[in-house]
């Protein structure tokens, strides 16, 4: 059963903040290792990402073992990729592109089972251990599936009034570029509108019960993020990680 695990998880974002990643790799060791570093979440990306539905399989497998939450960004809303990735026992999916409040209502319907949602009903699955669960505890726990979605542009930004009302919307992801461009400074991150329009975005989500998530790279955009109150941060993407990590450690090599 997940639904403890995802309520405890939502109640440390809200109490402070959840720390993650995204991951590009298709080496499920690499997802095990990283849960049992203290990381709170990975969003395991199908949109961007080289992961196929059976790396997918093993990917989830390797987050359990290692109590890494799993959210998986499908890459578009399409009901049968989000059933897909849930089927295989994701806690979450993260949803691009998303710029009109019809789409996030099509989302929730298509991650919950009734009377919330319609998403296709298989209790043959590994969410539902392959029908070892009581079929009606499975969908009772399935609908604690978190949905976020990600809001990208100057649409989907216009459209936050009115998505936050939508019932069933765990996290609103906002990239902090796409951002900047929407209100008309383009990659200027720390301008003062661009703050000062993320902490009015975070004050709407908070009265809604709804946390707000970004993106950053560098310490010190994860702590101004944090400070200003967002409580999903996803920190950079695994394959840079390792790189960057490597690369340090080249600087400091002893030549013989």
């Amino acid at each position: 059963m997940q639904a403890d695990f995802i309520k405890s998880f939502k109640k440390k974002a809200k109490d402070s903040n959840v720390l993650g990643f995204f991951s590009k790799t298709s080496d499920s060791s690499i997802i095990e290792a990283s849960g049992y570093t203290g990381m709170d979440f990975v969003i395991l990306d199908m949109e961007h990402g080289p992961i196929t539905t059976e790396t997918l399989k093993h990917h989830l497998m390797a987050c359990k073992s290692s109590g890494l939450l799993s959210v998986v960004r499908v890459d578009s809303w399409d009901s049968e990729l989000i059933g897909k990735a849930l089927d295989l026992g994701a806690n979450g999916i993260q949803v691009p592109s998303v710029n009109k409040v019809e789409q996030a209502i099509a989302i929730v319907k298509h991650t919950k089972f009734h009377p919330i949602g319609e998403r296709g009903v298989c209790r043959f699955v590994r969410a539902a251990e392959y029908s070892n669960m009581d079929r009606f505890d499975y969908f009772t726990d399935a609908n604690q599936n978190l949905v976020i979605i990600q809001l990208e542009g100057v649409e989907g930004v216009n459209a936050f009034d009115a998505i936050i009302n939508v019932p069933g919307i765990d996290i609103i992801f906002i990239g902090p570029y796409d951002l900047s461009q929407s209100i008309g400074y383009p990659g200027q991150i720390d301008h003062p509108e661009v703050i000062k329009t993320i902490e009015t975005l975070a004050r709407k989500a908070e009265a809604k019960n709804i946390l707000l998530g970004t993106f950053c790279d560098t310490p010190a955009s994860l702590k101004k993020w944090a400070n200003l109150g967002l409580n999903y941060l996803a920190y950079s993407v695994d394959i840079a990680l390792f790189a960057e990590q490597l690369k340090s450690i080249n600087k400091h090599r002893i030549e013989a």
